[in-house]
């Protein structure tokens, strides 16, 4: 992956956001595809506005691993930027990239620069809000992805309530999280996760505290033992706080 230092362009995004909102664009390089992605900052989207090292991640281990989407429904929550769904499109999947409805237009607007039109029919941009309008979406899809949005502890029942709904099919999800003591992600990740999901740990970057996970819904009809493999990786140092992402990935 090579990336390179944000620019800022001072002129405003829209018209329909303030002028005092500026964008800065990153480029990245996963799997052959060079993309730029726009952060729309000074608009209140708060944590969505960024690329954040767990969404880089997760896009590297796409590369690593050499995933391809091809034939797949493929659903990301909390897409912020929508760097890892821009991806799995590029990538063959059929997309469903979702965040609340502010943040969709920072979203279209980095599909419109990196997806070419003749993949974009395989792609779709919707609003959603865990634990409300989840059920407004078909639960059929083969895959599920997530990158840091396990931040606050507020959001867990409703993300929980999220994830299960949407592999109550056998969807397969793929999260990549920065474990953080203060809002008590180890926790959701070590206990709670595991009552509902079989959980494998298949990378990590013990430096910035990420790991990802592949999960699937236990089947509740089989006695089966929680998995327990690599408990020990969660997070034991102090949390020095949320920082955006540094645009490098060591390994």
């Amino acid at each position: 992956m090579q990336s390179s230092e944000p620019s800022r362009n001072d002129a405003p995004y829209d018209e329909s956001y303030s002028p005092s909102c500026y964008i800065t664009h990153n480029n990245f390089e996963f799997c052959g595809y060079n993309l730029k992605i726009a952060q729309i900052l000074g608009v209140n989207l708060g944590v969505s506005a960024y690329v954040w090292d767990a969404g880089l991640a997760l896009c590297r281990y796409f590369e690593k691993k050499n995933i391809n989407f091809s034939g797949k429904k493929v659903i990301e929550l909390g897409s912020g930027t929508g760097i890892v769904g821009i991806l799995a499109t590029l990538l063959g999947g059929d997309v469903t990239i979702t965040d609340k409805p502010e943040v969709l237009k920072q979203i279209e607007t980095n599909v419109q620069v990196n997806v070419p039109s003749a993949c974009r029919h395989r792609l779709q941009i919707r609003p959603l809000t865990w634990g409300e309008d989840h059920t407004n979406f078909p639960a059929d899809y083969d895959f599920v992805l997530g990158s840091d949005i396990v931040y606050s502890s507020v959001t867990y029942p409703a993300l929980m309530e999220t994830f299960r709904y949407f592999t109550s099919q056998g969807a397969t999800i793929y999260l990549s999280s920065e474990l953080r003591k203060r809002n008590g992600s180890p926790s959701f990740h070590d206990e709670s996760l595991p009552q509902y999901f079989n959980c494998q740990i298949v990378d990590r970057l013990e430096n910035k505290h990420i790991i990802l996970y592949k999960m699937t819904k236990i089947d509740k009809s089989s006695e089966q033992d929680l998995p327990s493999d690599d408990r020990n990786l969660l997070l034991t140092e102090p949390d020095t706080g949320v920082q955006p992402t540094s645009l490098s990935l060591n390994n």
